[in-house]
């Protein structure tokens, strides 16, 4: 067998739920020999004995923290036991289709890129819906001061509509939904920055790819689909709510405004509190909100949801994120299952 290119480190995105889904499709659609390492930041009991099992039976390496983890940082954990060529950061909630990794790392080889993203779905693979075809990213010199910019191409598009204008390109960014990096960058740029902690970790590496000379590229012939259908369950919400809390996001923002130089002005970045917000709530005011749409009717509905149970929600995740860090969530970090991943 030949000795494996790869280590894909896959690492929790926002909830534990679709585990046992997302980490079945990865081995299913990827035949090609691998290294695997499963970084699992305090996963609830049923995950835990779940991936304790698996990495008996297929062998590969799980490192468990009992604390919850800031992306980033579950991600250096992956990358300080990388010995391939490549690296592919995955998240635990994405389903990658037949033949993306192969694609991936032939992308990689004849481009001499450092970066490669695939083609990246949203909702269902059978949905077809297109997150994102490659991405732009920058920081722009303007009158008013440094800003920073960013755009997805082709979102919310049926894929049979775009099909025929996707191309392998350089590109200005790609998300670690799913990213394959060549790691000697990681030997000139040093580890993922841990202040990025929930928006634009993704924009942050890519920049300083850009920056150091390396290339970005988008493989549209590899396919990962992001899930966010099904039900949350209870023990998704600890980590759900820290991942996109304020807190993180002010942090985060704070820290990227530092480090690129920008304004605290920065329109783009100024977005991320918004969005996080938007995205913190779906799962809950959401469904709150069309119960109550079917007694009370629409309009007083959006008043409850939106205005009134949205700012009481803010304020609980305040509360909430203070509670939980005043609890002492720090446990050691700690490989449970060492095997050599084989395939």
């Amino acid at each position: 067998m030949s000795e494996p290119l790869v280590t894909i480190v896959v690492v929790p995105r926002e909830r534990f739920s679709v585990t046992r889904r997302a980490l079945e499709a990865l081995y299913a659609s990827t035949p090609r020999p691998f290294r695997l390492v499963y970084v699992d930041g305090g996963s609830p009991p049923r995950i835990r004995r779940y991936l304790a099992a698996e990495a008996r039976s297929r062998g590969f390496e799980l490192v468990r923290t009992e604390r919850h983890l800031v992306p980033n940082e579950a991600r250096n954990i992956g990358l300080r036991r990388v010995r391939t060529r490549y690296v592919v950061f995955i998240d635990n909630d994405a389903i990658p289709a037949p033949g993306w990794l192969e694609r991936m790392v032939e992308c990689a080889e004849e481009t001499g890129a450092w970066v490669v993203g695939p083609l990246y779905l949203v909702g269902e693979p059978d949905r077809q819906e297109i997150h994102m075809a490659a991405g732009d990213a920058g920081i722009e010199e303007r009158p008013e001061g440094r800003r920073f910019f960013e755009r997805h191409r082709f979102t919310g598009k049926r894929l049979d509509e775009v099909r025929e204008h996707l191309a392998r390109t350089p590109c200005g960014q790609v998300e670690f939904h799913c990213m394959l990096v060549r790691a000697t960058a990681f030997e000139r740029l040093g580890p993922l920055d841990e202040a990025m902690m929930n928006m634009a970790e993704h924009s942050d590496l890519c920049l300083l790819v850009r920056h150091a000379g390396g290339e970005v590229y988008f493989e549209p012939t590899a396919t990962v689909t992001y899930i966010t259908s099904g039900r949350f369950r209870w023990s998704d919400y600890r980590y759900f709510l820290r991942r996109w809390s304020e807190a993180w996001t002010d942090a985060t923002v704070a820290h990227f405004r530092a480090k690129w130089a920008l304004g605290a002005d920065d329109p783009v970045t100024a977005s991320f509190r918004p969005f996080v917000t938007a995205q913190r709530q779906f799962p809950t005011i959401d469904r709150v909100q069309r119960a109550l749409e079917r007694l009370l009717g629409w309009r007083m509905s959006r008043w409850l949801g939106r205005d009134v149970l949205g700012r009481l929600e803010i304020r609980v995740n305040r509360w909430w994120v203070r509670v939980d860090q005043a609890r002492g969530d720090h446990g050691p970090i700690a490989p449970v299952v060492s095997h050599r991943a084989g395939l």
